[in-house]
């Protein structure tokens, strides 16, 4: 089950769960005259980067936007060359997860993804299943409103099978039956390359987060843009609606 809704504190430094939209990687490519997939290559190093980075300083999940529904429209050639990439990825980078005490989950519609891929999402989900450090989840083919209907429509049938009373369905209720029911919501969310928007990314679960943008492409996000990122959330009062004044008293 989710955790109860949020409730005003001052800010405890360290985000419990940073969600990152990794953008940037096509035009990190472009600059320096090369195919696109090549950009996604170099953005792995972030990756590493970014998992390494939020263990060390107590951050206890990660989520990370790596291909959204609407990626599905790119090229034929980028989109299979993301595939082969993740599956690589997986074999390549799960092993020193595990060493490390990382738990991994996906998240998103997994059904439309090659055999190979899911059949390797779920012997690393499975591999690390029992590890107790940082929680970090992969969002694949993953889209916020798509998440809001798959919830509505499962909300919908229990109603329907009467396992639920329509008046019995809150804010925790419908997030139970979310992609991330399994982690709290996000208290800040980083977005690099420039764009200040969320993309259809944790719609539902971004209610509270702060929103930090940067200028860098993903392949240069580093442990400085890192920690800048960190230092923007440690200077911001979590009110919740409430007032400032109100969460000094507490």
């Amino acid at each position: 089950m989710p955790s109860p809704s949020p409730k005003p504190a001052v800010n405890c430094h360290v985000p419990r769960h940073v969600a990152i939209i990794m953008d940037g990687n096509g035009r990190w490519a472009s600059l320096r005259n090369k195919p696109r997939h090549s950009g996604h290559r170099a953005g792995v190093k972030s990756v590493r980067m970014a998992v390494e980075t939020s263990a060390q300083r107590g951050v206890e999940y990660l989520t990370l936007f790596a291909f959204s529904s609407e990626n599905w429209a790119r090229p034929e050639e980028e989109v299979s060359s993301l595939m082969s990439l993740f599956v690589e990825a997986l074999r390549r980078e799960v092993a020193e997860l595990h060493r490390n005490n990382v738990r991994l989950k996906f998240v998103g519609a997994l059904q439309r993804l090659d055999a190979k891929l899911r059949k390797k999402i779920s012997e690393s989900e499975k591999k690390t299943a029992a590890n107790t450090g940082l929680r970090l989840t992969v969002a694949i083919a993953y889209g916020g409103r798509w998440d809001i209907i798959e919830a509505s429509k499962s909300l919908a049938r229990a109603a329907v099978e009467g396992l639920v009373q329509i008046d019995d369905i809150d804010d925790d209720r419908f997030a139970s039956e979310l992609q991330m029911s399994n982690a709290p919501d996000p208290d800040l969310l980083i977005r690099t390359g420039g764009e200040y928007r969320i993309s259809n990314f944790l719609l539902w679960n971004l209610a509270y987060a702060e929103l930090w943008f940067t200028d860098v492409l993903w392949p240069e996000f580093d442990v400085s843009s890192f920690d800048e990122a960190l230092q923007f959330y440690a200077g911001k009062q979590r009110r919740f609606g409430h007032t400032g004044d109100q969460v000094e008293a507490l």
